[in-house]
């Protein structure tokens, strides 16, 4: 299978701890609109295709808009990459909203991920762009059987 991009526009959410009341948990609004959405670009995105089942790896790039309130030369400083976007929320909270929001439409399960590569920055379009890599040269822990050997440069 090829690799996936799925693009989510608007300002990067991240996934919210969950709340409590009445003794039921529940996921935060904001942070289940935007799942929600990221899930309706995933789904676009696959156009019918099926998950992802073996192992992959995960490229996600969040990119915020520039406060308005920061003079030019700032602005002109963060979108030039030269100020990094080092305020909440947290790259790792933004990741685990990610996952879930393409779990069981581009890959079977998140668990499936065994690399991540992220990156925060400024930027005029604020988006998450969260690209998907099947990893063909491994076999996933879940293998029954040995495979059979393969000749030097074959791909599974």
């Amino acid at each position: 299978m090829a690799p996936v991009t799925v693009t989510v526009i608007g300002e990067p959410v991240a996934k919210a701890r969950h709340r409590m009341a009445n003794g039921i948990a529940y996921t935060p609004k904001k942070t289940a609109k935007w799942e929600r959405f990221a899930r309706q670009c995933a789904q676009a995105t696959m156009a019918g295709e099926r998950p992802m089942t073996a192992p992959c790896e995960l490229s996600v790039l969040a990119v915020f808009p520039v406060p308005r309130s920061w003079p030019a030369w700032k602005r002109d400083a963060a979108l030039g990459g030269e100020i990094r976007h080092t305020t909440k929320p947290d790259l790792d909270n933004i990741l685990k909203a990610a996952k879930d929001a393409l779990n069981g439409v581009v890959y079977a399960d998140d668990a499936q991920v065994t690399q991540t590569t992220m990156r925060k920055q400024y930027g005029t379009s604020p988006r998450v762009v969260i690209e998907v890599y099947p990893v063909s040269d491994c076999l996933p822990c879940q293998i029954k059987r040995q495979p059979a050997p393969r000749e030097q440069g074959e791909l599974v």
